[in-house]
């Protein structure tokens, strides 16, 4: 008799659960997320390799240790390889110890992007 009671009781809470039970539908919105790097226009010349736009804006009075993205100019010039762009921000007086945001120096870059050019030119600056 117990385990009739027991198994009647049972019963009776699955066939309320499953009465009570309802489809949800609801809409969902999906939601996409963009994360846009701001990097000056700046910068931006020097990793195209635009010297003569670069020019310009040094004469314009553009600041050729202002950090973009983290980042100096001459890191870009290392980055990029872009030599001639580097000779011209170090004639500038483009610091090369300066770290990044990262703490990486314009040596570091040109090592980790095999520019080996730009790192001749970096450790010729150095000594």
């Amino acid at each position: 008799m117990k385990k009739s009671i027991i198994i009647s009781a049972i019963a009776l809470c699955f066939s309320v659960v499953s009465v009570n039970a309802k489809n949800i539908t609801e809409n969902q919105s999906t939601f996409i997320t963009q994360t846009t790097v701001k990097v000056n226009p700046f910068c931006v010349s020097i990793a195209k390799g635009d010297i003569e736009t670069v020019k310009k804006l040094i004469n314009l009075g553009e600041d050729v240790n202002k950090k973009s993205n983290g980042m100096t100019p001459a890191m870009y010039a290392a980055k990029f390889n872009r030599t001639e762009i580097l000779k011209l921000l170090i004639s500038k007086g483009a610091k090369l110890k300066v770290k990044s945001d990262k703490g990486m120096t314009a040596k570091k870059y040109a090592k980790q992007s095999n520019a080996k050019e730009a790192l001749i030119i970096i450790e010729e600056a150095l000594s």
